[in-house]
């Protein structure tokens, strides 16, 4: 409440005003969200999760990444700690790892190394069609710079979709469904990819083929190199033999 009025991210503040901060001493069971999550990695700084397909980061909906950390993250014992939150995005149907932000500076510096790409990403996907072994995509998105490196590793042939390849990834800039849109770009749309696929070659009520494997970057605290990683998804291994994978 601002001067007994209820506010908002809207409101302005001039000086003067009496702010007041309700909180509830305890969150009724029925309202609470329960959903375990995969914690990869934990200390008092930060966290890394294992997100599944099928459930947005963050947002207005009750069911969020977001709204389930408190009940699979540890407290931070450090003096700015604060309710854990997601430091980037992934997609509502990407896999693959996430990180978390356990203390107020922490975010903010988290928030700050993605900026500053100063935390390198790498996922895997599977592509319809032939490509290239290797290669560099560099087409705007919304009318901003994008590029995103891809290698080729593997490719079996496929019945329905021509073939399928197994593609690692690796996007320098972070722009809204970058990947999907790049990949599409070049014709090798992502296998599943409802939004940016091709008309008669959508695999439906399987999901969308990309895995957010790896994350590296140094640790703002400790200053130690880190590197996170999320193993592959069972159903690209359907795909692809196991030396596809090493």
């Amino acid at each position: 409440m601002v001067d007994e009025t209820i506010a908002s991210t809207a409101t302005l503040i001039a000086g003067g005003e009496v702010i007041k901060l309700t909180l509830l001493e305890k969150v009724s069971p029925a309202n609470k969200l329960v959903f375990k999550l995969k914690v990869l990695y934990e200390d008092e700084y930060l966290a890394a999760i294992h997100k599944p397909a099928g459930i947005l980061v963050s947002g207005n909906r009750f069911k969020t990444i977001a709204n389930a950390l408190s009940q699979n993250i540890k407290a931070s014992n450090l003096s700015n700690t604060t309710i854990p939150q997601p430091v980037h995005r992934l997609d509502y149907a990407t896999t693959g790892v996430l990180l978390v932000g356990k203390t107020s500076s922490g975010i903010r510096v988290l928030n700050k190394m993605f900026e500053d790409k100063a935390i390198a990403k790498t996922y895997y996907a599977v592509t319809i069609g032939k490509m290239h072994d290797n290669g560099k995509i560099t087409s705007e998105i919304d009318g901003k710079q994008a590029l995103s490196n891809y290698r080729l590793l593997d490719s079996v042939p496929s019945q329905r979709f021509g073939k399928l390849n197994l593609v690692q990834l690796k996007p320098q800039t972070g722009r809204r469904h970058q990947l999907r849109q790049h990949l599409s770009s070049i014709g090798n749309p992502i296998l599943g990819d409802k939004t940016y696929g091709i008309e008669g070659l959508i695999l439906k009520g399987k999901g969308l083929y990309l895995h957010a494997h790896s994350l590296e970057f140094e640790h703002p605290l400790s200053k130690e190199k880190m590197c996170f990683s999320d193993g592959f998804p069972m159903r690209f291994k359907k795909i692809f033999p196991e030396s596809a994978f090493e």
